[in-house]
């Protein structure tokens, strides 16, 4: 009998300390806001910070944190003053430190880092780049396990972490994960014919209305969205599903982060071809903005055209979409002046050259501001 109660007694004890536990959901809002004022005020990204939290606290629930508040595991040092706590680390009875509450862990946490010459080199890395702080902190001897970079890397992005360092960044609200997880659970019930609508636009250009960034519109047959400037790429891969660096992939991206201007986004890898023959360039347009606009993939945009990713392109500028295309100069244009078509690498001086006229006449009429040609130019070459 006595054996029944007490095997009771203890499920039932049991069951009310997981009861307890504080979920990683839960420990990210307890302490979203404490990281943002810790980023604020010491350049310890936010993302970083939560997902050492998380990592180092077990989201708040190891013994350490019971007994002493502190989040990061950090040992007394000789140059620690304040509080400590005996506990069983990498040997029997080890220092560390104990704070009031855990407002005062984080604080430390980031003056730790800050104020320590073995992490100088992090504060060099921009405070987006939560990979190479991740990998930094290794690097620098924060923790001896060798997955300890994978894991934090793993935190911010299963958790949506960098959404609370590009808040700071960008000094925009962040989304409340709570909601933004009850939004994720609906949006899995909604049927095929409730899912937003697909729409696609003649001359491969989306009219995205409102500049709505939930519908799922396409250009050139692939799947897109159009994000506002400010959004970053983490928070796009993490609401549509897909690998951080596969939406790169898909986008022609070197490098991740947020958007520096208002752009559509494939959800998918952009086709080899354009849907039309040819693309007339608009003042402003970089060769990458063209490839986006027809849901191209860079390199053959820019193999069709002999152009490399740096080329600067002229307004009215006439662009091959397709491969075995030529640029034809226009009817029109024959009949009131001679045109030259200018070829790969070539240059104003051979131009004039050919045609026996100045490179000073090729530019007047013209209207050339410097002497930068791009293949497929059209160029006057008489009066």
């Amino acid at each position: 009998m006595f054996k029944c109660i007490a095997t009771i007694l203890f499920s039932f004890v049991t069951l009310q300390t997981i009861a307890q536990r504080t979920t990683v959901e839960e420990y990210i809002n307890q302490f979203k806001q404490t990281a943002m004022d810790e980023m604020k005020r010491s350049g310890v990204p936010a993302a970083i910070t939560l997902a050492q939290g998380i990592l180092e606290s077990e989201s708040g629930n190891s013994e350490l944190v019971k007994k002493s508040n502190n989040h990061f595991g950090i040992k007394c040092k000789t140059t620690w003053t304040g509080d400590t706590v005996s506990h069983d680390d990498d040997a029997n009875g080890e220092c560390f430190r104990a704070y009031k509450n855990a407002s005062d862990s984080y604080r430390d946490h980031s003056d730790f880092l800050r104020g320590n010459k073995r992490y100088a080199d992090l504060f060099k890395l921009n405070q987006d780049d939560y990979a190479g702080w991740a990998k930094g902190l290794k690097k620098a001897g924060y923790a001896t396990n060798p997955r300890y970079p994978d894991l934090l890397i793993k935190y911010v992005e299963q958790y949506n972490l960098q959404q609370y360092s590009l808040a700071v960044l960008n000094n925009q609200p962040p989304v409340d994960i709570a909601l933004q997880t009850q939004k994720d659970e609906q949006t899995a019930t909604v049927t095929n014919s409730e899912k937003a609508t697909e729409t696609t636009v003649a001359d491969n250009i989306v009219n995205a209305e409102n500049n709505n960034p939930e519908n799922i519109t396409s250009i050139n047959a692939i799947k897109c969205v159009f994000v506002k400037k400010g959004t970053s790429l983490l928070a796009i891969a993490n609401k549509y599903d897909i690998s951080l660096s596969k939406l790169m992939e898909f986008n022609d991206m070197l490098k991740d982060g947020i958007l520096d201007k208002d752009q559509y986004v494939f959800l998918h890898k952009k086709s080899m071809t354009g849907a039309k023959d040819f693309y007339i360039t608009q003042p402003g347009e970089t060769i990458y903005d063209i490839a986006q606009k027809n849901g191209i993939q860079l390199q053959y945009l820019l193999a069709y055209n002999h152009l490399n990713a740096d080329a600067t392109l002229q307004p009215n500028t006439k662009l091959i979409l397709k491969p075995g295309l030529k640029i034809e100069v226009d009817e029109a244009v024959k009949n009131n002046f001679k045109i030259h078509v200018v070829e790969p690498k070539e240059g104003l001086y051979a131009i004039a050259r050919k045609y026996k006229v100045t490179v000073q006449q090729l530019k007047e009429w013209n209207s050339l501001q410097n002497d930068d040609l791009k293949p497929g130019q059209q160029i006057k070459i008489s009066k």
